[in-house]
């Protein structure tokens, strides 16, 4: 069973919020004494925090989905719904939420930092929230507001100062083993470490750490043997050193051809720049070469010939021995320079600043487009409030309907609509995905409050019915006119005839 876990896919949605509550209040006297239904709680949110006492990811790779409390439903007598409880996940110092299709969205560096994965719901308002001089009483309240649902990637990268690059069994657990506490599994076979292992440094009054990843092989950037998880590690590492094996018995290696295909990886793999310390690319890092494995002597030759070619590249050199330990307190305190200028160099933390953004005078909120697509013509809404209001609205009932149409004209939907060009009878699309809402847009429906005398859970607008024109009101006037005249000629027929009771 895996101990190590530093890649998950997380399914994470937040709790749902509560319904409103339709209720009316009754007393002694009073049967209808106004509307009292309560509000619905607010759905929990679904929250990554950095915990420094966690550091694998294997919670959430045997459990990855992750809900949050849904909030109560509101009730009668101005009760309110209870809200949800926030559903916090402690992860790793150093993981990187992604989206699933690679986007960055957070970087959690430091305890305490953190990201909300998945908001909650709100909660629906209850008829007494609603009413208003004009709906004294209304018959619906506001459905609560579905939590959020999203899939993200959860990517744990070592937070280390130094971090060892080589091919397999080139030695570097070896290393770490001898210049630190650490104790990593060693083997005479390749790809003996399969997790990163961390050892701490002290090399006079330079303290600092040390990562030993997985081997690397030609072709790791692009996913091959455990390239992948081998770069994943070293992104945040501000000293790299290149550990090379100089007593490898492999016909077609040797210390420079080594060397040139770990640039030739470092230069390909490109990473996530934006995290905190992936922003120099690897290849542009302070680096040097460390020559192992010197206690054989053909190694020791073979090091001693190839070290004036590297220096002549630009680069520190050091041969060392883990198995006698031999030029290692060297190399301790030269990586411990090298840190220490990485640590002056780098930019001092901003305190996180306050930004007031205020709202433009022409933000309405939302989004009006007009799009055609294969032979469809429509017009599109997008916008947190209308998107809200529409998944709040219960459809069912014609007086929510009614009320929902008053909320979108009074945000300015029907001038937008106008404007983009909308006639009645068009299409107009609320959101987006599955969850969006399709309607013929009727511009009769931005008619105000004043029609609202119907019973409780109706709207005489949504209702079927046809206004007479003015000359069919003529032409009905005249045969009403018509009729009554013929009525009064054949009574008074009837009386000049003496006819003034009926025979019956």
């Amino acid at each position: 069973m895996a101990t190590f876990v530093d890649r998950v896919v997380l399914h994470a949605s937040g709790g749902d919020g509560g319904h409103g509550c339709v209720s009316i209040r009754r007393e002694k006297f009073k049967p209808l004494a106004g509307p009292d239904g309560g509000n619905g709680g607010h759905g929990g949110s679904v929250t990554l925090v950095v915990d420094p006492q966690v550091t694998t990811l294997l919670d959430y790779h045997h459990a990855p989905h992750r809900h949050a409390s849904s909030g109560k439903q509101g009730m009668g007598d101005h009760r309110q719904g209870a809200s949800g409880e926030n559903l916090v996940l402690p992860v790793p110092d150093g993981t990187v939420v992604k989206s699933t299709t690679g986007e960055v969205l957070a970087d959690l560096v430091g305890a305490g930092a953190e990201f909300i994965v998945a908001a909650g719901g709100h909660g629906g308002l209850g008829n007494a929230a609603i009413a208003s001089p004009r709906r004294k009483a209304p018959g619906f309240a506001l459905l609560g507001e579905p939590g959020e649902a999203r899939d993200v990637v959860l990517e744990l990268k070592t937070i280390a100062d130094v971090a060892l690059v080589g091919f397999p069994s080139a030695g570097k657990s070896s290393l770490v083993a001898a210049i630190s506490a650490a104790r990593p599994k060693i083997a005479d076979y390749p790809f003996t470490t399969l997790i990163p292992n961390l050892g701490v440094v002290q090399a006079g009054s330079a303290r600092y750490t040390v990562a030993d990843v997985p081997g690397l092989i030609p072709g790791a950037s692009e996913g091959k043997g455990l390239g992948l998880e081998f770069l994943r590690h070293i992104e945040r590492c501000a000293v790299l050193v290149h550990v090379l094996d100089c007593a490898t018995l492999e016909p077609d290696r040797d210390p420079l051809s080594d060397l040139e295909a770990l640039e030739a990886e470092l230069a390909t793999y490109s990473g996530d720049l934006g995290i905190e310390g992936g922003r120099v690319p690897l290849n542009e890092r302070p680096r040097l070469v460390v020559l192992n494995k010197i206690d054989v002597p053909e190694a020791r030759e073979l090091a001693e010939m190839v070290r004036p070619e590297l220096e002549a590249r630009g680069l520190q050199v050091f041969e060392v021995s883990t198995a006698s330990h031999e030029g290692l307190r060297q190399l301790t305190f030269a990586l411990g320079e090298l840190v220490d200028r990485a640590r002056r160099e780098a930019p001092a933390p901003e305190q996180t600043r306050v930004v007031l953004r205020p709202k433009a005078i022409d933000d309405t909120g939302f989004t009006v487009t007009h799009k055609t697509e294969g032979g469809r013509d429509y017009f599109q809404i997008l916008g947190s409030k209308p998107e809200r209001w529409v998944r709040q609205t219960d459809f069912r009932n014609d007086e929510a309907v009614g009320y929902l149409a008053d909320r979108l004209a009074r945000l300015g939907v029907e001038e937008k609509l106008f404007a983009a060009g909308a006639v009645a009878g068009a299409e107009v699309v609320i959101g987006s995905g599955p969850s969006a809402v399709v309607f013929d847009w009727e511009p009769t429906l931005m008619t105000g409050s004043e029609l609202l005398s119907g019973p409780r859970g109706t709207d005489m607008r949504i209702e079927e019915r046809s206004r007479p024109t003015r000359g069919e009101k003529r032409e009905q006037y005249k045969d009403r006119m018509d009729a009554k005249a013929e009525a009064r000629a054949e009574l008074w027929t009837e009386r000049e005839a003496g006819l003034w009771t009926d025979e019956d």
